[in-house]
């Protein structure tokens, strides 16, 4: 055991460490599976409550018609998925469904808008939605597609908690799946957030063909940049019929687990949400999740337009495990 204990010790860097390179990461991935789990769940325990999950909820403020050609997304108005789009949902009706999340254990609401960006005609209602859900005394996320550094501080002044907008796989990767924006877009708005003096939600999705090095990389990414996200979603693609990657090859259990466990490591600190794909999950899988260092999930039988475990199921795994809510 010793022997363990060292080798981990020394393949890693300090938590504070000024920079992660991509060979310190993949040394960390490809460790023996007990080993990477077993230094995961140390580094978590030092910063959190190994037993406590936090329970977000996520509306769909402003579904379809979007015009990116993001591959994963039912939203595209390039993909033939038979979603119809609509308006941005009334102020009102936002509030009601954030109280109904709240009562139903709810300590974190995130609010979606199939975009690319919003427009200045938005601004306003999501402005009033924001301050209504934090008078709720609910923690705020929005997701808008990109913003500039006006909108930004728009959203910062109006109390917004977290702006999420994922970096989705690596740089390399990336280009196959989107061509209308880049990489560096993504950036941009992640430091225009950042400057607003909002935290960050950031991740990615797992499963899209892409290589096990990209999503080291993405992490390596996240890791370094200036502050590391505060919010680290890890989604497992939902392949939908009518977009490009349908007939994506699942990802292995193993290997979306270790990608968790390594988010732990990389970004001690940070809340490493379990999102997108739980559906698909069963119960050892998520629970080997949680002992990875995730310790957030998303409640509610729908996310964003695909599927999700219903509160039930959820609260079976959460007694069967132990767990309680944050």
């Amino acid at each position: 055991m010793l022997e363990v204990r060292d080798e981990l010790a020394v393949t890693a860097p300090l938590a504070d460490a000024v920079e992660w390179t991509s060979e310190t990461a993949w040394s960390l991935y490809r460790l023996p599976f007990n080993d990477l789990l077993f230094k995961a769940q140390s580094i978590h325990r030092r910063h959190f409550d190994p037993n406590r999950v936090q329970l977000s909820k996520l509306l769909n403020i402003k579904t379809g018609g979007c015009p990116e050609d993001c591959g994963y997304c039912s939203q595209s108005s390039h993909h033939s998925t038979g979603l119809a789009a609509s308006k941005l949902m009334d102020v009102e009706k936002v509030v009601a469904e954030a109280r109904k999340a709240k009562a139903g254990g709810a300590t974190r609401y995130c609010m979606g808008a199939a975009w690319r960006n919003p427009k200045p005609r938005d601004m306003d209602a999501i402005v009033e939605m924001v301050g209504a859900v934090k008078a709720l005394e609910l923690e705020t996320c929005m997701t808008l597609g990109m913003l500039d550094r006006d909108q930004s501080d728009r959203l910062s002044a109006a109390g917004l908690d977290y702006y999420n907008h994922n970096i989705d796989t690596s740089a390399r990767y990336y280009p196959q799946v989107t061509s209308t924006r880049n990489f560096a877009d993504r950036l941009d708005t992640l430091e225009n957030v950042r400057q607003s003096g909002m935290k960050v939600c950031c991740g990615g999705i797992l499963g899209m063909g892409e290589e096990e090095t990209d999503r080291v990389e993405m992490l390596v990414t996240l890791a370094n940049l200036a502050e590391p996200p505060e919010s680290v979603p890890i989604n497992m693609l939902i392949p939908i019929a009518g977009t490009p990657l349908a007939e994506a090859a699942p990802i292995a259990p193993i290997e979306f687990v270790r990608i968790v466990a390594l988010a732990r490591i990389m970004m001690p600190k940070s809340y490493v949400r379990l999102s997108a794909g739980r559906s698909a999950m069963t119960d050892e899988m998520q629970a080997l999740c949680f002992f990875a260092g995730a310790n957030s999930i998303f409640v509610g039988d729908t996310l964003l337009t695909a599927g999700n475990p219903e509160d039930e199921a959820d609260r079976k795994l959460f007694q069967r495990l132990g767990l309680q809510a944050i």
